[in-house]
């Protein structure tokens, strides 16, 4: 079993399931309508697109790298996006890393401006911090993309700094290069804050 294999994590909002490839159909119907806002992520467009997608983030989960999930809403059992563990380390040699990284995060439309990514969220923090443990989790983004930087400053993620041609760009248009990655940080000390923030943010 994956280091990261995590089970479902349940929210008021959100379910979070394990990625499967019975998921594809579900991230197909998730990644089509209104595109407008996907400028800076990695969503995949059509079927053939999903299911490399699928088959890629199962590759990196069998093998370490990842921990991918689907969003569904609760309300109506729908998928609504993808969101993912990744980039782990075990600097302290434990069975559980010891740093994360939440990303490859992404909502449909519909799903946007709701509860439902502040509750993700919560419940992957809560599941790395009280469960694996873990020292920090990272959450990086494009630098250009403001709408993103501003949604992680609200989360209570320490701005850490630019780290410049970095990673490979997802953004549209950019073709095949490398971006400057804003990153952000929530130590085992910045927890107890980062929660108490989160669940104030939800609706009571």
């Amino acid at each position: 079993m994956s280091h990261l294999a995590v089970p479902t994590l349940i929210g008021r909002y959100v379910v979070l399931e394990s990625l499967a490839i019975e998921h594809v159909d579900a991230i197909v119907l998730a990644g089509s309508g209104d595109r407008s806002t996907f400028s800076y992520t990695q969503v995949p467009d059509g079927r053939d697109e999903a299911s490399d997608y699928v088959t890629w983030l199962l590759d990196d989960a069998a093998h370490d790298r990842a921990g991918p999930f689907v969003q569904r809403r609760v309300d109506d059992a729908t998928v609504v996006g993808c969101t993912r563990f990744l980039n782990p380390e075990w600097p302290l040699g434990r069975d559980h890393p010891d740093e994360v990284e939440i990303g490859g995060t992404w909502l449909s439309s519909s799903a946007q401006r709701t509860a439902i990514n502040t509750e993700a969220k919560l419940l992957l923090l809560t599941h790395a911090f009280e469960v694996w443990n873990v020292q920090r989790v990272a959450v990086c983004t494009d630098a250009r993309n403001e709408q993103s930087r501003r949604a992680i400053e609200r989360l209570g993620a320490q701005f850490e700094g630019v780290f410049r041609r970095h990673r490979r760009s997802t953004h549209t248009g950019d073709g095949i290069r490398l971006r400057d990655t804003a990153a952000y940080a929530i130590t085992i000390d910045d927890w107890p804050h980062v929660r108490a923030l989160l669940t104030g943010h939800l609706p009571s």
